[in-house]
């Protein structure tokens, strides 16, 4: 299953930016607002370093990439349309927003760290808007409109409980579609201390407490500070992370990282997503191509180190989903796959995934005759209940097939 980052913040916060940086999309991109109206998908990837090196071998991959000993693993990336007040509501383009919002795994909140969009979206001077507010708007949509969904079923959930199911199931049986499971409210109940209160005799304020925590247990957000580059931003910056210091925040130039890209692209310079720096490989550059690239030499790579775009999705996968590597092979001496393709697949499977969730991630049959699996490093014997660690390289071994 390919991991799903959704983009949402106000317009004119750079999303459509970061999202044509992030995949080298061609969305539009305009600074009039809610130019986004449907919204895009496009395919990016989390980047960490492959295991080919440790076992001295030459890789042959099939579901990803390896450049300079980085494995580049596709996942799925979602811009939507900006919010507005009342979007839970079902003003502006709210219904849809949040419908397709539902399917990420994850969310990554695009903000304009400069202050250059005011309340309504609209750009402005910079340092005139409040990122904090606008922070603070966006979380708000998202916690009503999951108050909405649980209120309108709590008559629904309340007759189920009577039924003598679990309050955990009812819900996330009511809330498949959006991504909720039971584990999720389990902890949002224990997080608000409601585990042995009556659901249906929750007030208004125990209820938005609950949906405050389910929601941010469910769709985990990372605060992109986008647009760190213009010289109101430091200031704001330092404020959103006193304000946030529990929440994942990275900063960005998405627009940075989308001349880069397409620089590359063409054949201008030699960039890998993510590194520190770039080099120039075609001389005969305009001038106002090399008044660009200096520039981000200068402002974004000299002062932050990188864009952050490629930072921010690898911190949403592998921190704020805790997902780990994991790379199934059939032959344990070669590293090979039944053709020969040395170290083929990769994939990503949260903290705590067991051998048996490798199993089903693969295919439902083999996981149906799965018998055990075997450490390629070491050829230890692992049960169906060992919990995979990150950079596993490891053979299952199945009735239905041997992988």
């Amino acid at each position: 299953m390919t991991i799903k980052l959704g983009l949402i913040g106000k317009t004119n916060t750079g999303k459509t930016t970061f999202f044509n940086a992030a995949t080298l999309g061609f969305a539009e991109i305009s600074n009039y607002p809610f130019t986004t109206k449907k919204h895009n998908i496009g395919i990016a990837h989390a980047i960490t370093i492959c295991v080919h090196k440790e076992l001295k071998v030459r890789d042959n991959p099939k579901n990803s990439t390896c450049i300079d000993g980085w494995r580049f693993i596709p996942i799925e990336i979602i811009d939507l349309p900006g919010l507005i007040k009342g979007a839970w509501a079902g003003k502006g383009l709210g219904n849809q927003f949040l419908s397709i919002a539902a399917q990420a795994d994850a969310l990554l909140h695009i903000i304009d760290i400069s202050g250059s969009v005011d309340a309504a979206g609209r750009v402005t001077d910079p340092g005139s808007g409040d990122p904090l507010a606008d922070i603070a708007d966006i979380e708000e949509e998202l916690v009503m409109w999951y108050l909405k969904l649980l209120e309108g079923n709590r008559e629904k959930i309340s007759r189920a409980l009577k039924s003598g199911d679990k309050l955990e199931s009812i819900i996330a049986r009511t809330f498949a579609g959006i991504g909720i499971k039971e584990i999720h409210v389990i902890n949002a109940l224990k997080e608000c201390k409601l585990e042995d209160k009556n659901f249906g005799e929750l007030d208004f304020d125990e209820m938005k407490q609950f949906a405050w925590a389910l929601r941010d247990i469910s769709k985990p957000t990372l605060i992109v500070a986008n647009k760190i580059d213009i010289p109101s931003a430091a200031e704001n910056f330092k404020k959103v992370r006193e304000v946030y210091k529990d929440t994942l925040i990275v900063s960005a130039s998405a627009e940075a990282e989308l001349v880069l890209r397409r620089a590359e692209s063409k054949g201008l310079i030699r960039y890998v997503p993510g590194d520190e720096r770039f080099e120039v490989i075609k001389q005969e550059l305009s001038e106002k191509q090399k008044w660009a690239l200096n520039l981000i030499r200068r402002d974004v790579l000299g002062e932050y180190m990188r864009t952050g775009v490629q930072h921010a999705i690898n911190v949403a996968v592998f921190k704020l989903l805790r997902m780990n590597t994991i790379y199934p092979v059939a032959d344990i001496s070669t590293f090979a796959d039944k053709d020969g393709n040395v170290l083929p697949d990769v994939y990503l499977l949260q903290d705590g995934s067991t051998v048996e969730d490798l199993a089903k991630a693969i295919h439902t049959d083999l996981a149906k005759g799965l018998l055990y699996a075997i450490d390629a490093r070491d050829g230890l014997r692992l049960p169906n209940d060992y919990v995979l660690k990150d950079r596993d390289v490891i053979n299952i071994v199945s009735t239905s097939k041997k992988r």
